[in-house]
């Protein structure tokens, strides 16, 4: 009987499917002595009560891909920088991610303590 359970464990870990999910690639902020970017800035910011902030005007969650979209209009080459503060909701980061990435403008994510 011994013999007939480590068969079936072999069986079953030869045959699993491992999943390869992947995540929010995250990287290092770059050197504060280093020259600034060449590339304007489209600056989001989400706060604690999830309330968005582009460029220092209040929208709606659901409004930021098309007032960026407006935006980039005037600057094609304009990247996304988001900066949330450390109690805001992953949902609404992962959610602008989201739609950046589906509209494929370029996006870096930083978290404030």
């Amino acid at each position: 009987m011994l013999d007939l359970v480590f068969i079936l464990l072999i069986f079953f870990i030869v045959s699993a499917v491992f999943l390869d999910e992947s995540g929010i690639a995250f990287a290092e902020t770059p050197d504060t002595n280093a020259s600034p970017s060449p590339l304007p800035t489209i600056l989001v910011h989400l706060d604690t009560v999830d309330a968005a902030f582009i460029e220092g005007e209040r929208v709606s969650l659901p409004s930021i891909p098309a007032r960026i979209q407006a935006l980039r209009a005037h600057a094609p080459d304009a990247v996304v920088s988001v900066q949330a503060q450390a109690k805001t909701s992953v949902s609404a980061v992962v959610f602008v991610k989201d739609r950046m990435d589906a509209a494929q403008i370029p996006v870096t994510i930083k978290i404030e303590p």
